[in-house]
């Protein structure tokens, strides 16, 4: 199946105001001088702030999930809005794709050869096979559905790999559209926050034990912060299988990408109508960056304090981008599709769900 999806020219989005270009809201702004990227990293900036601040009172909202809400809110707030989408959005812009780069990057330090190899080959197995499962049946059904633009590819990345950062990869080398971005950012990020609250309450009715419900969170849900907040409700040792599992799916971000990249080169060598553009590097700078970061942690020099810092870096990083991305959500014209997107987020998350949960059943 081709990972390429049908694309809507910037400009031209049926029943819609006109698509945001994909390389900055405004255009023109990407050859703007560098000052003007400025307030909108200073407002992405503030949005991180608050976002930290909401994860401090209230610690079971993870902070990334905070920051996409508030760049949402800010993008339909009265007397902000016009900032967000004027004079802010060159540097939104940037926030949403070059600081995303980077937190990919710092990424690769969670991950280590011995980890992916202490899960034994079964649990790889089961690892690779729902992944496939999701992002293939997320890809189908997206174009089933009629989704526009990227939105089936990203939705599909997003949902079989690791959330908001796998979409921000992928969306690197497929020049997605900006909005395509932000609603399957939007999506992914609040199905894996409903299931900081439903899958603890399926631990037990499941017939799981500790270790078992670990390794079905780290296959079934999204983002990692996202894991580590619903394993840990079942204790450490459900957290450390959790975490392992899912740093496994963080590993095939870069095969995943590096497929999606030859696929758009040979688009765009045999359809004219995709465009003439610079063709994507068969593996990206920052996916080359994220498995020199595995290549780093797997030496074991790295100090523990090094490690913990690039933690907090990327986190903050991500949490920039992620405001940046959700400023980019048009509410009205997510409406239009509204009903599509939820039914993909749902169906999706219900395939991930099942597959991971017979996945660990048959390997535990």
């Amino acid at each position: 199946m081709a990972l390429d999806t049908p694309r809507t020219k910037a400009g031209t989005r049926p029943g819609g105001p006109p698509a945001t270009p994909a390389r900055s809201g405004i255009p023109g702004t990407d050859r703007l001088p560098g000052k003007d990227k400025l307030p909108g990293l200073a407002m992405a900036a503030a949005g991180v702030a608050v976002a930290w601040a909401v994860h401090r009172l209230a610690p079971a909202v993870p902070m990334l999930t905070a920051a996409v809400v508030l760049g949402i809110a800010a993008a339909h707030t009265p007397g902000v809005r016009a900032r967000v989408r004027g004079a802010a959005r060159p540097g939104l812009t940037l926030a949403g794709k070059r600081l995303m780069r980077v937190g990919v990057v710092l990424l690769g330090l969670k991950l280590s050869v011995g980890d992916v190899l202490g899960l034994g080959w079964a649990t790889v197995a089961m690892v690779v096979a729902v992944v496939a499962a999701t992002f293939f049946g997320t890809l189908w059904l997206g174009r089933r559905l009629g989704l526009r633009g990227d939105q089936p590819l990203l939705i599909a990345t997003g949902y079989s790999i690791c959330g908001a950062s796998a979409i921000g990869a992928v969306s690197e080398v497929s020049g997605s559209d900006e909005e395509d971005v932000a609603t399957s950012v939007a999506l992914v990020t609040l199905c894996g926050t409903l299931a900081i609250a439903v899958l603890p309450l399926l631990h037990h009715p499941l017939g799981l034990d500790d270790a078992q419900f670990g390794r079905w969170v780290g296959a079934g849900v999204h983002d990692v912060g996202q894991v580590v907040a619903t394993a840990q409700t079942a204790g450490p040792e459900a957290l450390t299988d959790a975490v392992l599992v899912k740093l496994m799916r963080v590993a095939l971000l870069a095969p995943l990408v590096a497929a999606v990249a030859v696929s758009m080169r040979r688009r765009r060598a045999h359809d004219p109508a995709a465009g003439t553009g610079k063709r994507p590097a068969l593996v990206p700078l920052f996916v080359l960056g994220f498995l020199a970061m595995v290549g780093v942690r797997t030496t074991g020099l790295v100090p523990g304090g090094a490690l913990d810092l690039a933690q907090h870096v990327q986190e903050l990083l991500l949490a920039a981008a992620l405001f940046g991305l959700g400023s980019a959500v048009h509410l009205p014209t997510l409406t239009r599709t509204g009903g599509r997107v939820a039914a993909l987020g749902l169906c999706s998350w219900a395939v991930i769900a099942g597959a991971s949960y017979g996945g660990v059943l048959l390997t535990t």
